[in-house]
């Protein structure tokens, strides 16, 4: 299943050379994996409440192809590339959305983790079936 959120540059995403600041992109792609989590039925803070766990990234690699800057209308793709017992991996793009050309891509592999103990553990059934049956 290929998600896409839609973001905008605002000036405060803006480094002083007018172009987003690289750590922002992972800020953009967190977003578009929490909407995306919100799209299955879940919301973080319900599975913090009721099921007591969180996410967490594990890993980041992002490779950073062309900048965007400000009020560029940016759309943020995601794939579920990897699920496997207590984590998740995904391939993000950022796209400048007018002409659809890449700027930023990035494997993230992120863990579900107790939120007491935060050592992770597998995913509740309601989420691995829902996810597996979304790809």
């Amino acid at each position: 299943m290929e998600f896409s959120w839609p973001v905008r540059v605002y000036y405060e995403d803006t480094d002083s050379g007018g172009v987003v600041y690289y750590a922002n992109y992972l800020k953009f792609m967190e977003r578009a994996r929490s909407e995306w989590l919100r799209a299955l039925g879940f919301e973080q803070d319900v599975l913090w409440q009721q099921q007591g766990i969180v996410f967490a990234v594990r890993r980041a690699e992002v490779d950073f192809r062309s900048p965007a800057r400000f009020n560029d209308a940016l759309t943020v793709v995601s794939r579920v590339a990897e699920l496997r017992r207590a984590s998740l991996t995904f391939h993000q793009e950022i796209l400048r959305t007018e002409e659809g050309r890449l700027l930023v891509s990035g494997e993230i592999q992120v863990v579900c983790v107790d939120r007491k103990r935060f050592r992770p553990v597998a995913f509740p059934e309601n989420i691995t079936e829902r996810v597996a049956n979304a790809e």
